[in-house]
């Protein structure tokens, strides 16, 4: 199954299993750090998201056996295998649906993280670039180093995305430790 995104290799068509890799990516660049709640919308659907694939397939888990002991009818004293086994699709599809949450999460994250910065994002990110490419160079000439240079050269670009924002973001709190 192909989506077609707005400008993720250049307008073409990724397919979902590469969606969700950019989702995962963009969920694990975001910087954990509770004070950008105040800046960034997208902090929240991320740690919202980080959440749900974090404990949602324990908690399918959990549903899945919890349904079947209980429907068993064991709890009471009156159980049988055969009352479980009755019980096993209603609790597959609990299952399933807990575990497909994690993978919407990473898809939404991935798809959000195709999309172009707005006009005033975009300006902030290419202003937030030039300091940070202000300190690497104060660090640099400091430690006679060129670490992060190839980075910053990834992240100049024309036309932001969220990703790269998430980069920017990511760069700039390793910068500052």
């Amino acid at each position: 199954m192909l989506i077609r995104t707005s400008c993720y290799s250049n307008g073409m068509n990724i397919s979902v299993v590469q969606l969700i890799k950019l989702g995962q990516k963009y969920l694990s660049l975001w910087p954990d750090k509770p004070e950008l709640t105040q800046y960034f919308e997208d902090y929240r659907g991320v740690q919202s998201a980080r959440f749900v694939c974090r404990y949602f397939p324990a908690l399918a888990m959990f549903t899945v056996i919890m349904q079947l002991y209980i429907a068993s009818g064991y709890p009471l004293g009156q159980g049988s295998i055969s009352n479980a086994l009755n019980a096993l699709p209603q609790a597959l599809v609990y299952g399933l649906f807990l575990l497909s949450l994690p993978v919407q999460a990473l898809v939404f994250s991935g798809v959000k993280a195709d999309k172009l910065l707005p006009p005033s994002l975009a300006s902030w990110y290419h202003s937030g670039l030039e300091k940070v490419k202000q300190q690497v160079a104060e660090q640099n000439q400091r430690s006679n180093g060129d670490n992060n240079d190839t980075a910053i050269a990834n992240l100049a670009k024309y036309k932001p995305r969220y990703i790269d924002l998430a980069q920017l973001l990511h760069l700039t709190f390793a910068t500052t430790k």
